[in-house]
């Protein structure tokens, strides 16, 4: 999808500045929220892609002054919300009584995942790769309004291809439990020029992990 949170290639952010000997965590809560979603990913309640997702949909002004775990936190919000593992009314509440009772220690509780349908045990293969290392592929100039691996500036690109990776898991579908889709992932080398023109560096290029249906072949 198209947001703020798509930002390879923007300008007006400025340089990364990072701090001598920076901690991973600047705060306790930071470890906290870190925690509480490997643990919720590990009890199967929403998968890495639906994280993002969750990510993504933040609110742009929210998603700009947030602190990097601030987001992994609204994303772990809006996951159990909508996996129906926690209600509004629950958070509302638990949330209100941390602020009157800051010393106060919770109830530790497990909610468990519902279990998974039984899946068919014939196996469809796994589609074939239609491209293979060498050969020149342009990516599909779309816009998708839900989540997707393409980033906005490889988008109506020329690339070549560099490596198969076989088939994987297709982050768009996944990301909305519309399954996991498998299809050939390839690693796609693009001129630095192909994306930047000619501010460009010279002699720079760009790889990127891109799935099948992102790609057709380029003609010429």
């Amino acid at each position: 999808m198209n947001g703020v949170h798509d930002m390879g290639g923007m300008h007006g952010f400025g340089p990364i500045v990072r701090e001598e000997n920076e901690p991973l965590f600047h705060a306790p809560w930071e470890a906290q929220v870190r925690a509480m979603v490997v643990i919720a990913r590990s009890r199967g309640y929403f998968n890495i892609d639906a994280f993002r997702f969750g990510i993504e949909r933040m609110d742009p002004a929210h998603y700009l002054r947030a602190p990097y775990f601030e987001r992994w936190l609204a994303s772990l919000e809006r996951n159990l919300l909508e996996h129906s593992f926690l209600t509004s009314d629950e958070l509302d509440d638990r949330t209100e009584y941390v602020r009157r009772h800051p010393e106060a220690t919770l109830p530790r509780g497990v909610v468990t995942a519902p279990a998974r349908e039984a899946q068919d045990e014939s196996v469809e293969p796994l589609p074939a790769s239609q491209f293979a290392v060498g050969d020149a592929v342009v990516t599909r100039n779309v816009h998708p309004p839900e989540h997707t691996r393409l980033p906005r500036y490889a988008r109506g690109k020329r690339g070549i291809v560099q490596r198969l990776h076989g088939a994987q898991i297709f982050p768009d579908t996944n990301a909305r439990g519309l399954g996991e889709n498998p299809q050939p992932l390839y690693s796609i080398c693009f001129d630095a020029r192909e994306l930047w023109g000619n501010s460009a560096e010279p002699r720079q290029t760009v790889s990127l992990d891109l799935w099948e249906s992102y790609l057709e072949p380029a003609s010429g």
